[in-house]
Parts: C-alpha cells; structure tokens; sequence
C-alpha cells in the first residue's frame, strides 16, 4: 500500500510523527510519501517540528504558505493536482481541520483516490469558523474516518456513515505528547523570567474572532492580566496575532509576548503552569492530558471530551466571563478531569493496524 501523507500547519506536524513511527515498523507492507504544503513556512510553526519529533524531511514541498484561505487552497490544489498526474498512490492520509486537509482531500477524491482522515468527525457546528468548513468538507468525501472520542463517533453516524467505515482509534497528538514527556526542553525564559512552578499561566490567542478587532483583543489581554494576582502570563504568539499586537501597542509588565516556541518548549510550559488561556483546539487536549486547569475563549469547541471528561471549560467570548473561572482556579475549586478513552500513546499503531486490514 502506498500512501500519500499530507502535512502542511503545526497541529498537523504533531499529528503525523507517530504515525511515520508505526507506518516505518510496516515497512515491508505499507510505504509513504511525505508531502508537506508550506501551509505554515515559518520556521518556528513548521522546521522545528521536524527536528524535534524526529520526521523525516517532507519528499515533497509545495510552498504553498502566504496569501488568503482561498489563495492557500487553489494553490495547494494545483500542486497537489500536478503531483498526482505523474504519481498516484493507493491512499490519500489527511489530518485534523486545516487548509491542507481538505484541499488534498478534493483532489485526491477527483483522481477517485480513497482519503483516510485522521481526527475524523469533530465539530464545533459553528460555520464561522473556517475549520468548521474544512472539517465538512473533507468528511464528506473520506472513505475511512480515524476518530478520537465517542462525539466523533455520533456525529459521523448521525451523517449516515457505516460503522464500518468508522476506527475509534484515539489521538495522535497525545502519542506524541506520551513519547516526549520525558524530553520537554525548559525554555531560557523561565530562567530569565524567575518563573516557578504552577505559578505562572501560558497564553494563546490567534482566532479572527478574538484578535482581529483590535479593541477586543485589548480588553481580553487587560482583563486576564488584572485578573491574574501578579502571575506571568507567557503568550508566545502566532504570526499573525503578533502583528495586530504591534498595532495595538499593549504595554505590559505581566503579559510577555515571546515568539512561537518549540514543541518541546512550550508542552514544558503547559506542564508546569498554574494554567493555560487559549482559543485552540488542541492545547485543550494536551492540557487535559496533562492534568492542566484550560479556559478556551470560545462559545463553543468541537472537543467536547476535553470539558466533559477533562480540564477544559469554556468562558465564551465576552472578556468580562473570565471573573468567576478566575475565582474557582485560585480558589484551588478546579475540577480535576481525567483521561480519555485511548489517549493511551497506541493510538497510531491502530491505525496501522486498521490500515492492512482494509
């Protein structure tokens, strides 16, 4: 069987690497071509990744990075559709809800390619969020869906998919997270800084929604540092969070805006802070594994196991909710979550495994 494995933003590169692992153990089965979009081409939401969770450099780059959504998506498509017309694989693998995701997926159904799509079935149902899109799309044209919670698993039936078609498999984001607990690299800054342990809370912020109204993004940054009791809020930031920061001129001696860390870097500061402040989807999950309190700015998320079963709650959009979360984390009133099904660090050699069966 011959794969194409499609990368192309930092949540997808976490993703990948334990499946690389499991898939090299099949080697003599199972082969694949490693294509990378440039979706993200910035070296600290992209090189990194390769070199610290151990991925083999892509056979392929699109450099597809730059421009809008849509640019990124017809030019994703054009590449991709020129690689397929000289190579064709058996399988088309796909990962999570970025752009890359489902303009791959188009492509490869055209060339009546099958499409595996891992982390297959979540949704927020908030079509304001592109995700949210891509997550549709792609479902709608996958052939076998590779899920990591029981919601997925019901929101695919309820689309009228076979259970047969559907792998509850687990998360590879936190096989990833389980193999390089032990590796977690101290940045410089908790030196320079005087950070302590739990004594401290690690920011993210990049969804149009929060940031692209500069007022708003303000009055969010103002609240969480008044509400903060004189802890450090880390906030390495995003690419292009950090240039509406620039205009919005926050002068802070509590809120530190690094640049995007290093995988290891930044789980390191997830593990050891009192608790993490974001807008993604992912460090919800991560935090939840870690056993870290999570407030996600949203109204909704297409994680839901993170708040039913882990350390995730959501305080919605209005800066003005976070007063009483606040009050339950200092208050020592957090609940304590647990794990959930199969976020156990197997879950790519299921995949694997459900791969040679097909």
């Amino acid at each position: 069987m011959k794969i194409d494995i499609i990368a192309g933003a930092r949540p997808n590169f976490i993703k990948i690497a334990p499946v690389i692992e499991a898939i090299n153990k099949k080697k003599n089965k199972i082969s694949f071509r490693l294509i990378h979009t440039g979706q993200h081409y910035d070296k600290n939401m992209s090189g990194n990744f390769f070199d610290e969770l151990g991925i083999p450099m892509p056979d392929i780059n699109f450099n597809a990075g730059g421009g809008t959504q849509s640019e990124q998506t017809s030019k994703i498509m054009i590449k991709y559709e020129s690689l397929l017309m000289q190579n064709l694989p058996d399988l088309c693998m796909v990962f999570g809800d970025v752009t890359s995701t489902m303009a791959c997926s188009i492509v490869a159904k055209k060339f009546n390619i099958k499409v595996a799509h891992i982390e297959a079935g979540i949704r927020s149902f908030d079509l304001s969020m592109p995700e949210e899109i891509n997550r549709m799309v792609t479902d709608s044209i996958t052939d076998y869906f590779f899920t990591t919670s029981e919601y997925a698993n019901i929101n695919l039936k309820n689309l009228g998919i076979k259970n047969d078609k559907i792998f509850y498999v687990g998360n590879t984001m936190i096989d990833s997270l389980i193999k390089n607990i032990n590796r977690l690299k101290k940045p410089k800054l908790f030196d320079d800084l005087g950070l302590k342990f739990k004594e401290f809370f690690v920011l993210t912020m990049h969804r149009p929604a929060n940031v692209d109204e500069h007022n708003k993004l303000r009055n969010f940054l103002l609240k969480i540092e008044s509400l903060s009791k004189n802890h450090k809020i880390i906030f390495p930031c995003h690419p292009r969070t950090g240039s509406i920061l620039k205009k919005i001129k926050l002068k802070s001696n509590l809120i530190i805006v690094t640049p995007p860390l290093s995988y290891l870097e930044f789980n390191y500061l997830v593990k050891n802070s009192k608790c993490v402040i974001t807008d993604s989807g992912g460090i919800t999950e991560e935090a939840t594994f870690l056993g870290v309190p999570c407030m996600t700015l949203r109204d909704n998320t297409e994680r839901p196991e993170t708040i039913e079963i882990g350390t995730n709650e959501l305080t919605g959009t209005d800066p003005n909710n976070l007063e009483s979360f606040f009050e339950c984390l200092f208050n020592e009133k957090w609940k304590k979550g647990s794990i959930p099904k199969y976020w156990d660090g197997k879950t790519s050699e299921r995949i694997v495994s459900h791969l040679l069966n097909l």
